[in-house]
């Protein structure tokens, strides 16, 4: 693990976004509520926090954090054609501390993410996670960085 004991301890944010595409009658079933293993989205977002908490526990040389807050918000966007359904998600992860939390908001993304497919694969084998990305990170040395749209 890289020493951090000399840096600053600092207020950071990470936020990352990703999406899961399936078809449009998968989201229908989502939305509803009915789905075969329970609430979905409430589950999935249960989930992105849990790896939050647990990235170090997951990525080998990853710091073991405090953090402040997790937040996993989720977005429906229906299509009008037969396949770009999807459900998009954003984490923002939030610590004060002397490394940043970038990590634990793309495990946090990825997990809630897999948690639908794990809950709606019965019914749409063919769902595709992608656009896994940080989006935003503030605090520390390096500054804020945004993607750019």
């Amino acid at each position: 693990m890289v020493d951090v004991a000399a840096k600053a301890a600092t207020h950071r944010i990470g936020i990352a976004g990703g999406r899961i595409e399936m078809l449009p009658a998968t989201l229908a079933l989502i939305e509803s509520g009915s789905a075969k293993k329970g609430d979905v989205l409430g589950i999935a977002r249960v989930a992105g926090i849990m790896a939050a908490k647990k990235t170090s526990d997951l990525i080998p040389l990853c710091h073991p954090l405090a953090l402040t807050r997790v937040a996993i918000e989720f977005e429906v966007n229906h299509a009008s054609n037969s396949w770009a359904s999807h459900v998009h998600c954003t984490a923002t992860v939030e610590t004060v501390g002397p490394t940043g939390v970038e990590m634990e908001a793309l495990a946090a993304v990825q997990v809630a993410l897999l948690t639908i497919y794990d809950m709606c694969k019965a019914v749409d084998r063919g769902m595709t996670i992608t656009g896994c990305r940080l989006l935003e990170k503030r605090g520390g040395k390096s500054g804020s960085f945004v993607v750019r749209a």
